[in-house]
């Protein structure tokens, strides 16, 4: 009988699932797009480098990118796309130095961070005790999503990508729901809910439901979201201020970073703490 393959490292334990800018061509900086708002202090058009953009590939104001008007950049997260598109679909030939591949580049990297994505919740999933039950399946829809990465620039742009997320989606659900069955009395349903600036100071949200949730600017101190599902909450300056967040499941650090907390907010392992987070109080 052949050995089976065992499950790949926890999300927050895989290198190649983060972003790694220091092997990068600077491609969130050049193939995404952006408009002058309160999140980005001018205006870029998709496939122009952004103005601070260095011949190293580096961000020329990357330590003070929040102080500049550049919040946006603080939460972007690739997932390790721009490393895996610069390193091996592209096979480490820069943009610069062969213009000619930098349109077929720019092209590929939104497509493979959507995909670089669904394998940090899959491999979320399958580091999950209470996901055993489907450990197999994520398996296959990890090596199956993997190998889709690893094509040719030309068959990455030709995926269809949202088929590929909803056979994932339906799978991250169930995960959801096995670490959710685990919480005593949990029934809170609040997904695609507009919690818009909600006041939901020390909430009992343990085990909550809250994928897709909008959440912008809720107010979120002191609540209890222990074990909750929070795939695809919009974050964006709620105060977590002590909030509790242990085994929350599918949360992203460009969740955190776009959120507002202290000392005192409690994360799920693997995420770190941002620097803008306020002292405890």
């Amino acid at each position: 009988m052949a050995s089976r393959k065992p499950s790949p490292a926890p999300a927050p334990d895989r290198p190649d699932l983060r972003s790694d800018c220091s092997r990068c061509f600077g491609l969130c900086c050049v193939a995404l797009p952006f408009a002058a708002s309160s999140d980005f202090a001018a205006t870029k058009d998709a496939g122009t480098p952004c103005t601070n953009l260095q011949a190293d590939f580096r961000c020329g104001i990357h330590t003070r990118l929040r102080e500049a008007g550049y919040r946006g950049c603080t939460v972007f997260e690739c997932f390790g796309a721009g490393q895996k598109v610069s390193q091996i679909t592209f096979g480490g030939e820069d943009w610069r130095q062969d213009p000619g591949s930098a349109r077929r580049m720019f092209a590929v990297f939104p497509v493979l961070r959507q995909l670089q994505e669904l394998l940090h919740y899959l491999a979320e999933g399958l580091a999950l005790p209470a996901a055993r039950p489907v450990h197999e399946e994520l398996q296959r829809a990890f090596d199956a999503t993997e190998r889709l990465t690893l094509g040719t620039a030309e068959e990455i742009t030709a995926l269809d990508v949202p088929a590929v997320r909803q056979e994932v989606n339906a799978l991250l659900l169930r995960v959801g729901e096995l670490v959710r069955a685990g919480v005593p009395g949990r029934t809170r349903n609040h997904r695609g809910a507009d919690l818009m600036g909600a006041r939901l100071k020390g909430a009992n949200l343990r085990g909550a439901n809250l994928r897709g949730a909008l959440l912008i600017a809720a107010d979120l101190r002191k609540a209890d979201l222990r074990s909750a599902d929070l795939i695809g909450a919009d974050l964006r300056d709620a105060d977590l201020s002590g909030a509790d967040l242990t085994g929350a499941v599918f949360l992203t650090q460009s969740q955190v970073n776009a959120a507002r907390g202290d000392a005192a907010t409690r994360l799920p392992a693997g995420l770190d703490r941002p620097a803008h987070w306020a002292p405890a109080r």
